[in-house]
């Protein structure tokens, strides 16, 4: 069996206090306390930051915590396989989505997905590339959804193309931008961008933009992957960001933002969900590919 150290690990993370973690599983809070500075000394890293109010996973405990609970979902199903015929879609489902701002195309996958499979719980977790890139490495997803260009530089994966993501480049009403004439290159890299991440297929396209000016991209390239802060700070700033065709199109957009005429640097990027080569593909990550393959290229129409 696995070492117990990790439910209690998983038990804090869940809790985010030793205490209601103790209470949770039946021990004292020394004896918690105990079990995860034990676990931490033996991993060589910190797993929680303390604090008054209670812990906070770090960087790498965070991680750890992913690995962990992917490590006792394996053994309770092996242990429910030989316990009988069971329904093989009552597991959990772990999905990264990269960069987050990109979670809204789940939606209508995921409500066919629950209507028809009821017993599939949903873990959805957004985050960078690189975050969700390495959970996936590391078991601590099932699939991730993303760009396709971004994963096709990582070795082990299978990519199972979804569709073609649109997108423009957007700034607020009034912004010196749409007074010009024709837009061309230089007069892009003469304002700061706002990115939900700094990987393919947006990196390429920016750092070039810049390169090709003279100037570092580092210092004028934000990455933001919450897109309610992006839309802020394009309100309130001559910042450019970008969205989807589809979002320009709303009436939401419409009454805040303009799109930046011409199509100078994006691009219809194609989207993926990349799933490990080595491991099993289990019934509902299965199911879960069907779904967004079939809602997705109605949700991403012109």
């Amino acid at each position: 069996m696995l070492d117990p150290r990790f439910n209690h690990a998983v038990a804090v993370a869940h809790a985010g206090s030793f205490t209601e973690a103790a209470n949770q599983i039946g021990l004292t809070q020394s004896a918690i306390t105990k079990s995860i500075a034990d676990l931490e000394r033996e991993l060589g890293y910190s797993i929680f930051h303390r604090t008054a109010r209670g812990v906070v996973m770090t960087e790498q405990g965070a991680e750890f915590i992913e690995r962990v609970k992917r490590l006792l979902d394996d053994v309770r199903e092996l242990f429910d396989r030989g316990a009988g015929p069971k329904d093989p879609f009552a597991k959990p489902l772990r999905i990264g989505v990269c960069p987050a701002s990109l979670e809204w195309l789940l939606a209508a996958p995921l409500a066919a997905l629950l209507a028809r499979h009821p017993s599939i719980k949903l873990d959805v977790a957004g985050g960078s590339f690189e975050r969700i890139s390495q959970l996936l490495r590391n078991g601590g997803v099932d699939v991730a959804v993303g760009f396709e260009e971004a994963f096709s530089e990582i070795g082990g994966l299978k990519r199972e193309p979804i569709a073609a993501l649109r997108t423009v480049l957007f700034v607020r009403k009034g912004h010196p931008i749409l007074c010009r004439k024709k837009i061309t290159g230089a007069i892009l890299a003469a304002y700061d961008f706002v990115l939900p991440s700094f990987s393919r297929p947006f990196a390429v396209v920016i750092q070039a933009l810049f390169e090709e000016h003279g100037l570092p991209w580092q210092q004028h390239v934000h990455t933001i992957d919450s897109f309610s802060i992006v839309k802020r700070v394009v309100a309130a700033s001559d910042v450019i960001g970008v969205t989807t065709v589809e979002y320009a199109k709303s009436k939401a957009f419409s009454t805040i933002y303009e799109q930046v005429p011409g199509n100078l640097l994006f691009i219809q990027g194609p989207m993926c969900c990349a799933i490990r080569t080595r491991w099993e593909v289990s019934p509902p990550v299965r199911e879960f590919l069907y779904m967004i393959k079939k809602a997705l290229p109605a949700e991403l129409a012109s």
